[in-house]
């Protein structure tokens, strides 16, 4: 089993750099032992203008058949000799994508201490694998590399050059050239798309696949064509993993959704009010009408669930009544934006320690999100489809169950009084809903009767006589008469 990542260089910028992206030195051999064999990372060449690093994978047969209790492709017995004589030791699958995981794990998350800056640049990376299974043939090869910014050639292997007549096998010969992505880029594709055109998982799948797929998916899976094809084949045909795995993926791009739409629309009216002394823009006024009512609420405690790139988090963090802030986001990209607009890595101590931020998805009860005074969902709940509202309900009335929520969603009636939004079109492209206030008071008031609280509305922006404001705020507390008789 073998794989081979190439770059080129220059004096400036030597290609022996992969050395150091890779965090195996190219004077060196070196060998890691893994759960089926040994792994061998070696450089067949290295010099400033090209350097080669070659991942071997020597797979003992008898250690698979051990760990794999007997099973095989599905899980179904294999016939005695299969079991020992197969094409693992030579052909690249999910055995070579854990190797890889495992050998270059740091250079897997883009971690480069010593070369920062190239492990935050695209390289010119040619990756070859003279054998890999392919289930689905070149064409499927391309339809999974492509989109990702590979060239792609994809060579058949035929059963036998001998019987030419025999036709191709399974098996193609891969190469892959790109100059538009980082190495950290490179390995996580080959990480998914391995075991996916193997179509076989050469170990038990269980629910940690799921974390391990999104995070190798990150900022690539969300989007891609193919997305449910390489769930299901990743995710080894396991429904119910596919299923909460296309859940989380759908919120992820949802959360990662370009903003500036909604920053155009909010700004608008100042545009089309025609005065000298324009207003804050809407999302600022959100922000403080947010932060108002938590004020109100006595809250110290809070939560920014779908906090997005953490514009909510920094106002909070400037009043120091709020000695701790949490902010939850499915994507770890947003997170990472968030993490450098309030600049975490340079606070100081005591600022630091009134902060957090948190991967999570809001359709799950999650135990870390219990005991707060506060929680804020902003422009949140209209990104869900209708169907996953009563999951996020329960997860944050019913189970996380702060003493306050407070909730904020666009007012579809005042739409019309923005002349650059198209009649019937939403505020932002991935607006699963917008309610008008008769919808939006219907929905809170049923969660505050199912859950024991008590609901209040507050208009945020201009108030409108006739189609309300262009937001519409929720702030719902724990009945207190409630309250006592559970007591």
């Amino acid at each position: 089993m073998f794989l081979t990542i190439s770059t080129t260089g220059t004096a400036v910028n030597p290609a022996t750099d992969l050395g150091y992206l890779l965090h195996k030195h190219p004077d060196n051999a070196q060998a890691f032992s893994t759960s089926y064999g040994t792994a061998h990372v070696f450089y067949p060449e290295a010099d400033a203008e090209r350097c080669t690093a070659a991942l071997l994978l020597e797979i003992d047969p008898v250690a698979l058949v051990r760990r794999g209790k007997g099973k095989g492709r599905g899980g179904a017995p294999d016939a005695a000799l299969a079991q020992y004589v197969n094409d693992r030791p030579y052909a690249a699958s999910s055995l070579l994508a854990v190797a890889l995981g495992n050998v270059f794990s740091s250079a897997l998350r883009g971690v480069c201490t010593t070369r920062p800056e190239r492990a935050a640049a695209p390289l010119p990376l040619r990756v070859e694998v003279p054998a890999l299974p392919a289930r689905g043939g070149p064409d499927l090869v391309r339809r999974l590399f492509e989109p990702l910014g590979w060239a792609v050639a994809a060579d058949p292997v035929p059963l036998d050059t001998a019987f030419p007549e025999w036709g191709d096998s399974r098996y193609v010969r891969l190469l892959l050239e790109s100059d538009r992505l980082t190495l950290a880029e490179a390995l996580r594709h080959l990480y998914v798309l391995l075991p996916v055109l193997d179509d076989a998982k050469h170990y038990w799948v269980a629910a940690d696949e799921v974390d391990k797929l999104l995070r190798a998916g990150e900022g690539w899976l969300p989007e891609h064509p193919e997305q449910k094809l390489i769930t299901s084949r990743y995710l080894a045909r396991r429904w119910s993993l596919t299923r909460q795995a296309m859940e989380r993926l759908e919120l992820v791009r949802l959360a990662e959704a370009d903003d500036s739409e909604v920053e155009d629309i909010d700004n608008a009216v100042e545009a089309e009010t025609g005065t000298e002394e324009k207003p804050a823009p809407l999302a600022v006024q959100r922000r403080e009408a947010v932060t108002e009512a938590l004020r109100a609420a006595g809250a110290a405690r809070v939560l920014d669930l779908g906090c997005g790139q953490g514009q909510l988090v920094q106002a909070l963090l400037k009043d120091v009544r709020f000695t701790e802030i949490v902010g939850v986001d499915v994507s770890m990209r947003a997170l990472a934006v968030a993490a450098r607009r309030l600049k975490l890595d340079r606070m100081g101590e005591r600022q630091a320690s009134r902060v957090k931020l948190l991967q999570g998805s809001l359709a799950y009860t999650d135990n870390r999100l219990k005991g707060y005074d506060a929680a804020v969902l902003s422009e949140v709940v209209e990104h869900l489809d209708l169907p996953r509202l009563p999951a996020l309900e329960y997860a944050v009335f019913g189970h996380a169950r702060p003493r306050t929520v407070v909730v904020t969603t666009p007012n579809v009636e005042y739409n019309v009084r923005w002349e650059s939004l198209p009649a019937g079109r939403a505020r932002h492209g991935d607006h699963r809903f917008e309610w008008t206030r008769e919808e939006f008071r219907t929905w809170a008031a049923a969660v505050a009767g199912r859950h024991g609280y008590e609901v209040a509305f507050t208009p945020v922006g201009p108030d409108d006589p006739e189609v309300g404001p262009p937001t519409q705020m929720a702030t719902f507390t724990i009945s207190t008469e409630k309250e006592a008789k559970a007591a």
